[in-house]
């Protein structure tokens, strides 16, 4: 197959006068940030499915990116040269980390036996290339949503055929990421949810997902597996309503079904706005839980009430996020993921590079300006002297239980009336716009 970019050199660094498209202005990978490499806070991974494997279809129309290893008559060696193609893109955005869906990387075969000999095949292609290359594999999963055998879910569906069938391609996914070193392992439940309760038994399909995801740990812990499991959230689509709502839902799970302590989450902006939240609030939630793993960096369309997984180019809401991901300590296995798909129209090989080139960059501007942002206290200053109060000995004896409701409610009765103090909402918002 011919060359598929017309870059052949990797994109580097060449600072904020840089007017190329396929140049970085701020993502400078070996400038320290808050005491880190830029490279080593951010973690860039390239998503397989929506860079090498969408064609850039939506309802309304077919392919319009007409990529070449998805037109021919033998699968395996299409997905070899998308592989190729894939690996050159990583070398070109020099990026420390992908991640895949088993069925992106090797096609479905006749049976499940014939799938997993798929993605072994491929598994053993990229473990060959990962030898000379920089790029390590940030997560891998299994695809358990789009073939017609989960159309009623996977751990969820009433037929427990369908449960034995999608642990059998979770046990191959798993032990592939496994072999080429995966940090992570991340779990979405597309289709776990319901379309009707009209033909649902929520209780029992809620303790179906808990064995099966108590049965991925154990597992893990069989194989060696290092990393964690990861859950990632979203409220709806492809389902009216999927278990794995929010952040607080998914906690709440975790805890009913004893999986607290070896599950995280993975966080996408464009899941958290379509669950009614921010994607700072998200984020900071799964920190004050002790949940954070992992992020997917996209965004919305706030005029659009669906998933559109666009690159985040946004700077304003990104610096408060990742203010919070700094003050949260950043990642340990996870990475920012491109959960993210050039538009229909972006049909140039090249606006793949460029998509992911100003991305990056809007990342790490972002997390610049955070950085400075927590450096100088522009908002835990005000957030320490908002919280002052707690800080007596009086209010911390409350909140360690060392007085009754009895007591607490006496000394009200001796206190003047309690005035409110203003909460200052404009002038934090005029901090953050100081940083961005």
């Amino acid at each position: 197959m011919a060359p598929f970019f017309t870059q052949k050199d990797t994109i580097t660094f060449e600072g904020p006068d840089a007017t190329s498209p396929l140049a970085f202005r701020w993502y400078d990978k070996d400038r320290v940030v808050f005491g880190k490499r830029l490279e080593d806070h951010l973690r860039f991974s390239v998503a397989y499915w929506h860079s090498f494997t969408w064609p850039g279809g939506d309802p309304f129309g077919g392919e319009t990116f007409m990529r070449p290893w998805m037109h021919g008559s033998d699968p395996l060696t299409l997905a070899k040269q998308k592989a190729d193609v894939a690996f050159d893109m990583f070398r070109l955005l020099d990026v420390p980390f992908f991640a895949f869906h088993d069925v992106d990387v090797a096609p479905e075969g006749a049976t499940l036996a014939e799938s997993i000999d798929n993605l072994k095949a491929i598994t053993d292609i990229f473990a060959k290339k990962m030898e000379t290359e920089k790029v390590r594999l940030l997560w891998g999963t299994a695809n358990l949503f789009s073939h017609r055998r989960y159309m009623a879910g996977a751990a969820t569906n009433p037929d427990p055929d369908v449960f034995t069938y999608a642990v059998g391609q979770v046990r191959a996914a798993i032990e592939a990421t496994h072999k080429l070193g995966g940090a992570n392992y991340v779990c979405w439940g597309g289709r776990e949810g319901y379309e009707t309760l009209l033909n649902t038994d929520m209780k029992r399909e809620l303790d179906q997902l808990g064995r099966f995801l108590n049965m991925l740990v154990e597992h893990k812990h069989k194989i060696g597996f290092k990393g964690p499991i990861l859950i990632e959230p979203k409220p709806k689509e492809p389902t009216k309503h999927q278990y794995d709502y929010d952040v607080a839902t998914v906690y709440g799970f975790l805890e009913r079904y004893g999986l607290a302590k070896e599950v995280k989450l993975n966080i996408e902006q464009n899941h958290a706005i379509l669950a009614g939240h921010s994607f700072h609030h998200e984020v900071m939630l799964a920190f004050a839980l002790g949940i954070f793993g992992s992020l997917d960096i996209n965004r919305g369309d706030n005029l659009l009430g669906w998933d559109t997984d666009q690159f985040a180019m946004d700077v304003g809401e990104l610096v408060p996020v990742f203010h919070e991901f700094l003050k949260g300590g950043g990642f340990t296995t996870g990475g920012l993921n491109f959960d993210a798909k050039i538009r229909r129209q972006s049909i140039d090989p090249d606006d793949l590079l460029i998509g992911h080139v100003a991305s990056m960059d809007a990342c790490a501007r972002a997390l610049i300006g955070a950085a400075r942002m927590l450096e100088e206290k522009g908002l835990e200053g005000p957030l320490a002297a908002r919280y002052a109060g707690w800080d007596s000995a009086e209010s911390k004896s409350i909140l360690a239980g060392e007085k009754s409701l009895d007591q607490v409610a006496d000394r009200a009765l001796s206190m003047a009336d309690p005035q409110p103090r203003s909460g200052r909402q404009e002038f934090l918002e005029g901090v953050v716009n100081r940083y961005l």
